[in-house]
Formats: C-alpha cells, sequence, structure tokens
C-alpha cells in the first residue's frame, strides 16, 4: 500500500462530483426527482452521496494505518493522530454552519463534517485495537443499539407525545435525543430533528467500518480481479440484506441512517468501488486500462482535493445568495439569471446550472493539480 490507488481517487471524485452537482441547483423547485433526496423512507442517487464519504473514509483509514505503521508509528500515534484529524474536520463544519452570521445562539451543531469527524474518532480505536472480526462485530453491535433504541424507548414527540418505535419526522427516539441535548440547534428547516443527529451516527460508524472491512481486501494479497469479484460478490450480499432488512426491521431511511440504509448504500458503494477498480487498477489488458485512466482523469482530479472541495464549494454557495448587489439582487439569483430566461424548461435550466458550478470546481481542483497542491488535515 506504498504507492496512490488510483480507482479510491476516482470513487472520492465521484462523491465529490455527484454532491457539488446535488447540493447546487439553480432553483430548489426545479429539481429531477434523482437529485433530490428521498422526502422520507426510499432513498435516490442523491442518498448515495453522503454514505458513500463515509464508506471511503473507512477504506481509507485502512490504508492510511497500514502506511503509517510500516512507517513506525505504534497505536497510540495512530490514534491521536487520527483524533486530531476529526476534531479539525469537526471544527471546520461548525465554522461553516456559523458563517456568515456568527450566531451562537442558533448556530446548527450537527452537519456533515461533524459527522464524518464523529464516525472517525469512533471508528479510530476499533480499527486499530481490533482485527477483521472485531471490526464487523462492533459494526453489527452498533446497529443493534441504534435499532433497540429506535423501536424499543417510548420517546415524547416534540409536542410531548409519547411513542414508542414510530419513525416518522420529529417522533422517533433519535429526535428526542437531539431536541434534549441540542434543542435551538438543529437543522432548521425540521426544527425538531436533524438528518446528522447523535443516535443516527452509531449507524453511521457502522457505515465507515464496513469501509474499513472493504478496505482490507484492498490491502490484501489477493490478485487485482480477485479483489475485484470479492467486492461485487459482497456488494450484492449488502444488497440483498438491505431489503431484507428493509421488509423485517425498519425502512431505508437516510435521514434516520437505518440498518436497512447501511447496507443498501454500502452495497451500491462496493458495486461502484469494484468498477472504478477493475477499470483503473485490475483490467488485463494495459491499453484498455489506460484510456480509461485518460476517461476517468477529471474524477482522480476532484478525488485528490475532496475535503478543501466541499469546504470551499459550501462556503462559495452561501456566499452567493449572501452578497447583494446594489439593486438588492443576490449575487446568485443575478448569475442564475440568464440561464432562468433563456427559455429552458426550468428544470432543464436549474440542472444547468448544477453542471456549471461542478465545472467551475472543477477549474478549482484542476489549477491545485497542476500546481501540486494537495491539502490535507
Amino acid at each position: 500500500m506504498n504507492k496512490r490507488v488510483l480507482s479510491l481517487d476516482a470513487f472520492r471524485g465521484f462523491a465529490i462530483a455527484a454532491m457539488l452537482l446535488v447540493n447546487n441547483p439553480g432553483d430548489w423547485g426545479h429539481v429531477y426527482a434523482p437529485l433530490l433526496h428521498a422526502k422520507w423512507h426510499g432513498w435516490t442517487f442523491t442518498d448515495w452521496v453522503f454514505p458513500f464519504f463515509v464508506f471511503i473514509s473507512g477504506m481509507a483509514m485502512t490504508i492510511s494505518f497500514a502506511r503509517r505503521a510500516q512507517g513506525g508509528a505504534d497505536k497510540a500515534a495512530l490514534l491521536l493522530g487520527t483524533w486530531r484529524r476529526a476534531v479539525v474536520i469537526i471544527g471546520i463544519g461548525l465554522l461553516l454552519n456559523l458563517i456568515p452570521g456568527f450566531d451562537f445562539s442558533s448556530v446548527r451543531i450537527p452537519g456533515v463534517l461533524q459527522r464524518l469527524g464523529l464516525c472517525t474518532l469512533a471508528a479510530a480505536p476499533i480499527v486499530i485495537w481490533c482485527g477483521v472480526r472485531g471490526v464487523a462485530l462492533w459494526a453489527v453491535l452498533l446497529m443493534a443499539v441504534y435499532s433497540l433504541a429506535q423501536l424499543c424507548l417510548p420517546v415524547p414527540d416534540a409536542e410531548g407525545v409519547i411513542h414508542t418505535g414510530l419513525l416518522e419526522p420529529g417522533k422517533d427516539a433519535a429526535s428526542w435525543l437531539d431536541r434534549l441535548l441540542m434543542d435551538g440547534h438543529l437543522w432548521k428547516q425540521a426544527r425538531t430533528w436533524d438528518p446528522e443527529g447523535l443516535l443516527s451516527t452509531l449507524p453511521a460508524v457502522s457505515t465507515q467500518l464496513l469501509g474499513v472491512l472493504a478496505g482490507y481486501v484492498l490491502a490484501s494479497r489477493k490478485q487485482p480481479a480477485e479483489k475485484t469479484m470479492t467486492w461485487v460478490m459482497a456488494g450484492l450480499a449488502s444488497l440483498w440484506l438491505g431489503q431484507v432488512l428493509d421488509a423485517w426491521l425498519m425502512p431505508i431511511n437516510k435521514s434516520l441512517w437505518t440498518p436497512s440504509f447501511v447496507f443498501a448504500m454500502a452495497g451500491w458503494a462496493l458495486l461502484v468501488f469494484a468498477a472504478f477498480h477493475w477499470l483503473l487498477d485490475a483490467m488485463p489488458q494495459p491499453l484498455a486500462r489506460a484510456r480509461w485512466e485518460k476517461a476517468l482523469h477529471p474524477l482522480v482530479v476532484f478525488g485528490m482535493n475532496a475535503l478543501f472541495l466541499f469546504v470551499l464549494s459550501g462556503f462559495v454557495a452561501k456566499m452567493l445568495y449572501v452578497i447583494r448587489l446594489a439593486d438588492g439582487r443576490t449575487l446568485g439569483g443575478t448569475l442564475y439569471a440568464p440561464l432562468r430566461g433563456s427559455g429552458l424548461a426550468p428544470v432543464n435550466a436549474s440542472l444547468l446550472h448544477a453542471i456549471a458550478f461542478v465545472l467551475v470546481m472543477y477549474g478549482v481542483a484542476w489549477l491545485m493539480y497542476r500546481k501540486h497542491w494537495f491539502i490535507k488535515v
């Protein structure tokens, strides 16, 4: 594991490019259905994005620990270094939530980066001190604890009505815990619950641990084609298990991060990564592999600075609708006006805006790649 894994960079780049696309339409009222999250139960293409990031974090953790251990780092150094990185990521997420008003009295405490950091904090000691079986056991145990809390714990909703096992917005155990600990600091679109809350971080850690298990396969001495087939078979099995849990335990739900969601998204992550690995690292025909490397190079460029691009895009997206011109219009609205008035169907104009945003961010990523500016935490 002493060289970069091209397929992992491309997979990470795919995730960041997809995130940029779905997060930046020109008009949230006109968006193709697959580019929106499922309203509650179920999933869309957009629901791939966040669990893919968490899964990739697990795979990268496996590779990073292996490299650092080969370099002489002991377990304590691995843990402290990883925890430092996780805390910095959480801090960046909180800072993004504070921008632009820096209103500490109502700032949203949870968030995407906060969950990524918390998952890393929890997963690191498990990966460092447990073997493959231990990691798998912890993944199952965390989902079991979460399921017991969600299905068996009587909790009040925002109006004080007690429910047990009711998986409706703001009425489940996770929402109650978030209101208890962070009331007034939750997702403003809901206020009574948060899609990145505390209790649902437990199965999100399981997603990262499943990524760690996939990383063990990547770091193994198996032949590239054998690795690819392992991920394909594991991915199909994970998809099947997600459907079983959807029917018999809890529905697939991104906001609740249910166990069925964990396995369904891990299944898709495994299949998508297996495709990238076959095309970029395992294909036995050198000429064909070189052609795929060229075709997928933009994703590799995205993947080399994924965390920085996530933060930059979030900051830019906010500033576009904070900065106002002399006539009172926002900068974002002004930039979108030509597309809105172009005669295109509103949904297509909105999509074209999102694509343009992705291309602008790619320009930044390409420049950083050419300059060898790789920003890491």
